[in-house]
């Protein structure tokens, strides 16, 4: 982290110093069960709590310093340590942003430089942050988010961890609303910015498909004439961003477009459903071939633009298809794949979800599971708005359409996905419908068979993926459902 003094905290953000604690925070948290001795405690307000009402939990952890909206008094009637400010999450922002600016300026002192990557998208952007922070730190120090810290938190919180001797800074960035991805690339300023698709993920929150693409768009806009675009030309919405930016433009491509930079040629899966590929450079570099870890087809995309930010950021290719080719996936629930010893095998991608991304996971599923029995774990895809009914039930239409052999909807949210399986012809038990996530266990751990390839798939908060996470422990001895169970 980059060494601030209370009094210049307070100078950044514009705050009020309260009782100088006299040293230097080494490090910033929001949690006070994180805080420990040297922190700086960011007491925000939350939905379910409010940070202020932990600040004595902090102190009492170790932390020398608190972020505060408004003073808070220690038992004694004294003053914490503190800094106040009209709004603990912008001043983060403030802080995170000098913290880019310092740091660039002590790389230039020490004659090299810092490169910040910023990466967007409805679908892709994490899995992407992964391989390109992989194939980054063979090279030099690099810092990346934990999991999918990406917005106005999670971005700075990323930054806090970077300092002088990072040389490559990677921010993951998330938005439920335009202007969001302007602010955030405002703080990090990046040399490089990667937009993967535009979606229907949050399409209710934003207002429609054509205000997300919108706000993808920002991420380029913010990019200096210096900088380098990445740009997916195998989605229309994020190909016509292209106009939106003065920076260098770097397309690439799964599907052969002929004008992309960067494309995989030869493209295949092998039998347990890895990408390989021959991976094409604007240099023309040859022998470069990938042999991905990652599950599905999908995934050529995310390597591809991987591969691009990370050759845009001067990585030689050989290096690149190297690393992408020892890479398995670095953040749980994202296709992540676990064989029981009974010879069952799940893939539990229900970290999130939306259309494009539950059709991609289904397909894989499809491919894998020829001469097996498959299921689909299916749960809702939250945040569409108004096209919630007609998505889910254009899903349940593709399970039958590709042959499936079980499907298990969860939850009454997903109730159209399994209306829809029905009404295509999937009925009896090829098609269950479980209103709770615990009535879902009892039937898998039922029916379960030795062999069966098991799909969970869901957004979030649904909570899919704890579900898959107790499928994978080994078989427990079965309890049939209550006779008032709403199993259908």
């Amino acid at each position: 982290m980059i060494a601030f003094t209370a009094a210049e905290i307070a100078e950044i953000t514009s705050g009020r110093l309260d009782a100088d604690p006299g040293i230097t925070p080494l490090s910033v948290v929001t949690d006070s069960r994180e805080a420990m001795p040297g922190s700086l405690y960011v007491a925000k307000p939350g939905e379910h709590a409010d940070g202020h009402d932990f600040v004595a939990v902090a102190f009492s952890a170790g932390a020398s310093l608190a972020l505060v909206e408004r003073p808070v008094a220690a038992a004694d009637g004294t003053s914490y340590p503190s800094v106040v400010v009209p709004d603990a999450v912008l001043a983060m922002g403030a802080l995170a942003a000098e913290a880019v600016r310092r740091i660039r300026k002590a790389r230039a002192e020490q004659g090299s430089e810092l490169t910040v990557v910023g990466i967007t998208g409805s679908a892709g952007k994490t899995t992407t942050k992964d391989l390109l922070a992989g194939i980054l730190s063979t090279q030099g120090n690099t810092v990346a988010p934990q999991g999918s810290y990406n917005g106005e938190i999670g971005v700075p919180l990323t930054v806090f961890r970077a300092g002088p001797d990072t040389r490559y800074l990677v921010i993951e960035m998330g938005a439920t609303g335009i202007g969001h991805i302007r602010y955030l690339a405002d703080m990090v300023k990046p040399d490089i910015g990667v937009v993967l698709a535009v979606g229907t993920a949050h399409a209710g929150e934003f207002g429609g498909v054509e205000n997300i693409a919108l706000a993808k768009g920002e991420l380029v806009e913010a990019l200096a004439p210096a900088g380098t675009a990445i740009i997916n030309l195998d989605d229309d919405r994020v190909a016509a961003m292209r106009t939106r930016t003065t920076a260098k433009v770097l397309g690439f491509s799964a599907e052969g477009r002929a004008d992309a930079a960067v494309q995989a040629l030869n493209a295949d899966t092998n039998g347990d459903g890895n990408p390989e590929f021959d991976l094409q450079l604007p240099d023309g570099e040859s022998g470069l071939h990938v042999s991905s870890r990652l599950i599905g087809a999908h995934h050529v995309g995310n390597l591809l633009a991987a591969a691009a930010a990370a050759w845009a950021a001067g990585v030689p290719g050989q290096d690149v298809a190297s690393s992408l080719s020892s890479q398995a996936a670095a953040s749980r629930w994202r296709m992540e794949r676990t064989e029981r010893a009974d010879g069952v095998t799940i893939i539990n991608d229900a970290y999130n979800a939306n259309p494009e991304s539950m059709r991609a996971a289904l397909r894989t599923l499809a491919d894998l599971g020829r001469g097996r029995r498959t299921w689909a774990v299916l749960g809702a895809m939250l945040e569409l708005g108004d096209d919630s009914i007609r998505e889910h039930t254009a899903v349940g239409t593709q399970v039958v359409r590709l042959n499936i052999s079980r499907l298990l909807v969860v939850g009454r949210e997903a109730r159209a996905l399994y209306v829809s399986a029905v009404q295509e012809g999937s009925w009896g038990d090829e098609c269950l419908f479980a209103e709770t996530v615990d009535e879902a266990y009892d039937v898998l751990n039922i029916e379960l068979e030795p062999g069966d390839l098991v799909l969970f798939k869901s957004s979030n908060s649904v909570g899919l993926r704890h579900l898959g996470d107790r499928i994978a422990l080994p078989p427990q001895t079965p309890q049939l459902a209550d006779e008032g169970s709403t199993l259908l």
